[in-house]
Order: structure tokens, then sequence, then C-alpha cells
């Protein structure tokens, strides 16, 4: 065996750890899921005797009668809205807020880039309290404005912090240019900055949209009528209703889980670029 032959074996033993460990925890990722969707096609009692194995008679009453409710459809409907809503608007205010503190230097700069950053040190549930009462005295509660407003001031600490990385990386001359050929500030960050800045924003609206989707507490705060609950708290109240219906609960929570699943495996891709490029490029 040739000194080649031995630094493919050699770095194969390597990186050997890291895949068992990667194998291992995807398996406590994707365990619950799998046990999940195979409980949907069973009943109460097959559940209960055979929990982990394949269902003897593979029922989708579960799964249909979720599907033909109305009220399923209606917080997908909400759930989707809110989460649009709340990405086009904290990527917006984000892209513009990361390109002046990319591009522009000014006094205090870093200092207000500072409290942006500053917001990732308060969690969502120490704030509650207070975002209660300023959206109860703004007469935004049962509003989605009052759930959009709040996620976007949440997520826009994070957001800007990844596309300023993104927007500092770009070349100066590249703005140079633009600015030599009557390019507006503004003209080059519409139409020059933010093409080329596709991958992190993609990265910030997936992140954005799969944080909203998942939100539970928010919701729950802001709503108290149920035409507009969103799907987590349609879980609560559907476990509720069937508490002793355990397979009918799993198809809702598969069925729930679907749309944000299809949609992150879609763009992780893109998740990943992005986040390594706002990482090593700014």
């Amino acid at each position: 065996m040739n000194h080649r032959t031995r630094r493919p074996l050699k770095r194969r033993r390597n990186t050997l750890p890291l895949h068992v460990i990667a194998v291992i925890v995807g398996a406590f990722m994707v365990a619950p899921v799998i046990y999940a969707l195979l409980g949907g096609f069973k009943d109460n009692s097959e559940l209960s005797e055979n929990p982990f194995g394949l269902p003897e008679a593979w029922i989708t009453a579960n799964y249909t009668d979720v599907l033909a409710s109305g009220a399923f459809w209606r917080q997908v409907w909400n759930s989707t809205f809110i989460a649009v809503a709340t990405t086009v608007l904290t990527v917006a205010v984000s892209a513009l807020a990361g390109f002046v503190f990319a591009r522009f230097a000014f006094r205090g700069r870093e200092l207000f880039f500072m409290l942006f950053t500053a917001g990732l040190m308060f969690p969502f549930a120490v704030a509650i309290l207070p975002i209660f009462v300023l959206l109860r005295t703004l007469g935004l509660l049962d509003s989605p404005l009052g759930v959009i407003l709040t996620q976007a001031a949440f997520g826009l600490p994070l957001t800007i912090i990844i596309l300023r990385g993104f927007f500092r990386s770009i070349p100066g001359e590249i703005e140079e240019a633009a600015t030599i050929d009557g390019c507006s500030p503004f003209g080059f960050f519409w139409r020059i900055l933010l093409p080329m800045a596709r991958p992190a924003i993609a990265t910030v609206s997936v992140l954005a949209i799969v944080g909203s989707w998942n939100n539970f507490m928010l919701p729950l705060v802001v709503f108290s009528e149920e035409a507009s609950w969103t799907l987590p708290l349609g879980i609560q109240q559907f476990q509720g209703q069937y508490a002793s219906d355990t397979a009918r609960i799993l198809a809702f929570l598969i069925l729930a889980m679907v749309p944000a699943l299809g949609f992150y495996a879609i763009a992780e891709r893109h998740l990943v670029g992005g986040l390594t490029a706002g990482a090593t490029k700014g």
C-alpha cells in the first residue's frame, strides 16, 4: 500500500467518529417524526400494543378526517399569512438597515448596531408581559398585525447581523463603478446589492418563515378568537378535544409539520450556504 492510498484511509478514519455522531443525532431527530407518522395510521389499541412497529392495517381515516376539517385549513391559512407577512417585513427592514450599517460610515454607527445586536440577549418569554400590555394599548390584540409586528421586531437583530456581514463582503470597487455610472446609493442597493445577496436573503427568509410557523406563545397571548388561531394553537386545541384519541392527534401533528418541513427541505441548500457566507465573509 503506497502513500497515495494511505491518505484516503487515514482521512476516513479521522472522519468516522463525526459520521457516527451525525448518524446518532439524526436518528434521535428522525425517530419521533417516524413514530408520529406511523402512529397516525394506527388505531389507539394498536398504538398501545405495537407503538413502534408498522401498522397491521393502514388506517387513513385519521389523516383524511383532519384534511376534511375546515378548521385545519383555516389555521393553515392563518399561519401562512402571518409567516409570509412577517418574513417580508423582517427582510425588507433588515436589508435596508444592514445596507446602512455595512456601506455607510457615520458617527455612532457601531453603537446603533450594538443596540440592535443587544436584542439577541432578551428571550421572548421575558418580554411577553410588556408586549401584551403594549399590544393592548395599541389595540392590536386579536389582530394578525400584533403577531406580525412583534415577530418582525424580534427577528430583526439576527437578520441584520447576517445581512450586514454579507453586504460588507461585497467589494467596494463594485459600488464605485456603479456610482461612476450614475447609480444612486439606493439604486446600487436595489439593482446590484440585493441580487448579489440572494443566498443571504434566502437564509433569513427561511429562518423567519420557520420561526413564525412554529411560534406558539405569541399567538396564544394575542389571539382569543378561534377563527384567528394558527396551527400551533390548533394543535393544542385539537389535543384537548381528542385527548383520548392519540392516533388522530399524531396525524394532526404530522400534517401540521409538513408545510414547514417541505419548505425547509427545499431551501436547506440556500440556508446553509447563506449562513456560511455571512459567517466567513463578514
